[in-house]
């Protein structure tokens, strides 16, 4: 039996955060987002605006998501 492993909302925010942090000038829409981490448009969105909330990605006028400078 196979046991497939689903990371946390917690695990995946992390996961994003590194890689705003590796990569400094990322810029993402939603649907980008999705297919970059291959993860479902609702859990995505819940990542992307939990890192919002804390002030460490910003959405812009043009729906993308950037880190911002003090994040």
């Amino acid at each position: 039996m196979t046991t497939t492993y689903f990371p946390s909302v917690d695990d995946l925010v992390e996961r994003v955060r590194g890689e705003y942090i590796e990569m400094p000038g990322l810029r993402l829409t939603l649907a980008q987002a999705r297919r970059l981490w291959a993860i479902d448009e609702a859990t995505c969105g819940q990542v992307l605006r939990r890192l919002a909330d804390v002030n460490f990605l910003a959405r812009s006028s043009d729906g993308k998501y950037t880190r911002l400078s003090a994040g």
